[in-house]
């Protein structure tokens, strides 16, 4: 097994008016490729901190982040968004829809971004995974947050990502709704051999992982395999 994300020593810290605000601190752990990865802990833990420095969505301000052998620290706002099209995918708890494109045009996005061939068969086949072919053509707005979260769920494999992270993926959502979206994250997540890392304040959802880290002041306070 090869290497996909290792994380080593990662702090992340913010100025807050005159003092220095330290979210994350001393962070390391590796993942390899295929893993199933969840990151627990309180509100204000540093979760989605960690989150966003392991995805390239932010720079560290200590530390290193190491994404499918591209060390992300030193490396412009372009380069990251570059690494990010090609290696990554996202579920987000909100579904970041775009609200003028319908469920088949969302899922296209980020196929036409790498200049794809045969788009749209690929984006019809994704939501036919999720038992959203039908839909297709509705707007974000004309579906349930449910259906709006397997949206994003195609989308977020549309560009067949080395490693995919979700925030919160059923945070919006009823229980059997919940139970809905994990069982097609697992599934879809298994078919195609993705690292999975997932925030999220359900412990029952993280016990599927393989690996749960737990957050508390910004430190690993328990790691648990």
């Amino acid at each position: 097994m090869s290497s996909i994300l290792q994380v080593d020593s990662l702090s992340k810290s913010y100025r807050s008016g005159a003092k220095n605000l330290t979210v994350l601190r001393n962070v390391s752990f590796n993942l390899e490729a295929g893993d199933t990865f969840s990151i627990v802990g309180p509100s204000g833990s540093g979760k989605t901190t960690l989150l966003g420095l392991c995805a390239g969505l932010d720079r560290a301000s200590a530390g290193s982040v190491i994404l499918n052998g591209v060390a992300l620290d030193h490396l412009s706002e372009d380069e990251r968004a570059a690494v990010r099209n090609l290696h990554v995918g996202f579920i987000f708890q909100n579904f970041q829809l775009i609200p003028t494109l319908t469920a088949l045009e969302n899922v296209m996005v980020p196929l036409e971004l790498r200049k794809e061939k045969n788009v749209k068969k690929r984006a019809l086949e994704l939501l036919e995974k999720v038992g959203l072919d039908e839909r297709h053509h509705h707007y974000p707005t004309q579906l349930s947050g449910g259906e709006q979260q397997r949206v994003s769920l195609a989308r977020a494999f549309s560009n067949s990502p080395k490693i995919l992270f979700a925030d919160e993926p059923t945070g919006n959502l009823d229980e059997e709704t919940s139970l809905k979206v994990e069982k097609l994250l697992f599934d879809l997540n298994k078919e195609a051999g993705t690292t999975l890392v997932l925030v999220t304040h359900d412990l029952e959802l993280a016990q599927k992982t393989q690996r749960i880290i737990q957050l508390k002041g910004g430190e690993v306070v328990n790691d648990q395999l």
